[in-house]
C-alpha cells in the first residue's frame, strides 16, 4: 500500500547499476501474470522501460494462502509499515473465517501471519482506531520518514492514555476524543516529544482510582491538556501526580527502613561509625520536615 518515492529511487539506481538480482514471484491466471512478491521491482522496471524482468512462476494460490505467503515473505525480509500490516491481517482473519467457518484464535492468527502473538495484539489495537486516524496515518506514511510528524506508536499511546482516564470517569466519551486529538496535535507540534509520555495519564487515572488524587484536580489538568496548546503531559503530571507518587515512595522506603532498624535493635550489635553517621544525618533531615 505504501511506496515511498525515496525508496523507489534508491531501488531504481540499484537496478540501473546491477539489474534485478532477485526475481519477481508471480502466478499465472489465464493469459495474465499476477505479482506475489516484487511490486517495487516491477514499478521500477516499468519506469526504467525495461523490456523484461526475471520471474519465478508459482502455482496460483487461494486467497488465504496468498496472504499467508505475503506475510511470510515480508517478515523474513523487510517489515511492512504497521497500519498496512494491520489491514492485511484483518483480511487474513476474514478469509480464515470464510474458509474455516470460525474466527481464528490469537495463536492461530499469529502462526498464519508468521508473527508473535504480541505483534498480533498490537496490530489489532490499530484496527480499533477510528477511521480518521487510519486515513491520517496512511497519508503520513506516504511521506519520506524525515518528513513524518506523527507515528503509529504515538497515536496508539495517545489512545491508550485517553482511554485510561475515560474508564476512571475522569473524562467523558466526548472529552476522551478531544483529549486524544489534543495529544496527537501536541506530538505533531513537538510540545510532546516523548512517545510514551501518555502513559503518565494512566498513572494519573490510577491515582484517582486509589483516592489519592481528587477527581476535580485530575479534571483540571486534563482540561488544560485539551484547551492549552503548549501544556504538556509532563507538566500535567507534575501538577497532579508527581508529589503523590513521591510521597508514596517515601512511605515504602520508610516502612522498609523501620523493619531493618528493628532488626538492628534486636541484634544488640554496635553500629559501625559509617552507619551511625548516616542515621544521624537522616534524623536531622527528618527533624526539618516534621
Amino acid at each position: 500500500m505504501i511506496f515511498r518515492e525515496g525508496d523507489l529511487k534508491a531501488l531504481e539506481e540499484s537496478i540501473t547499476n546491477q539489474g534485478i538480482l532477485v526475481p519477481l514471484t508471480v502466478y499465472k491466471d489465464g493469459r495474465q501474470y499476477f505479482i506475489l512478491d516484487g511490486e517495487r521491482r516491477w514499478r521500477c522496471a516499468v519506469k526504467l522501460a525495461l523490456g523484461k524482468v526475471p520471474i519465478i512462476v508459482q502455482p496460483k494460490p487461494d486467497r488465504l494462502l496468498n496472504i499467508m505467503m505475503m506475510f511470510a515473505i515480508h517478515n523474513a525480509r523487510t517489515d511492512w509499515d504497521p497500519l498496512p500490516t494491520a489491514l492485511k491481517l484483518e483480511e487474513l482473519e476474514k478469509h480464515f473465517k470464510k474458509t474455516q467457518g470460525r474466527t481464528p484464535k490469537e495463536a492461530e492468527l499469529a502462526e498464519l501471519a508468521s508473527m508473535s502473538r504480541g505483534e498480533v495484539r498490537r496490530l489489532r489495537k490499530l484496527l480499533g482506531l477510528p477511521k480518521k486516524y487510519r486515513r491520517m496515518l496512511l497519508k503520513e506514511l506516504e511521506k519520506p520518514k524525515p518528513e513524518q510528524t506523527i507515528s503509529v506508536d504515538q497515536v496508539l499511546e495517545a489512545t491508550t492514555g485517553a482511554q485510561a482516564l475515560r474508564k476512571r470517569e475522569v473524562v467523558s466519551t466526548e472529552e476522551e476524543v478531544e483529549l486524544r486529538d489534543a495529544i496527537i496535535e501536541k506530538f505533531k507540534t513537538g510540545v510532546i516529544d516523548n512517545t510514551v509520555a501518555p502513559r503518565k495519564l494512566a498513572r494519573l487515572a490510577r491515582a484517582v482510582e486509589r483516592d489519592e488524587l481528587p477527581v476535580r484536580r485530575a479534571k483540571s489538568v486534563v482540561n488544560k491538556l485539551i484547551s492549552q496548546s503548549q501544556y504538556s503531559i509532563d507538566r500535567a503530571y507534575k501538577d497532579s501526580v508527581e508529589r503523590i507518587e513521591f510521597e508514596h515512595v517515601v512511605i515504602q522506603l520508610s516502612d522498609r527502613l523501620q523493619i531493618k532498624l528493628a532488626e538492628l535493635i534486636d541484634s544488640d550489635e554496635e553500629l559501625n561509625e559509617k552507619t551511625a553517621a548516616s542515621l544521624r544525618a537522616l534524623r536531622r533531615s527528618i527533624s526539618k520536615l516534621l
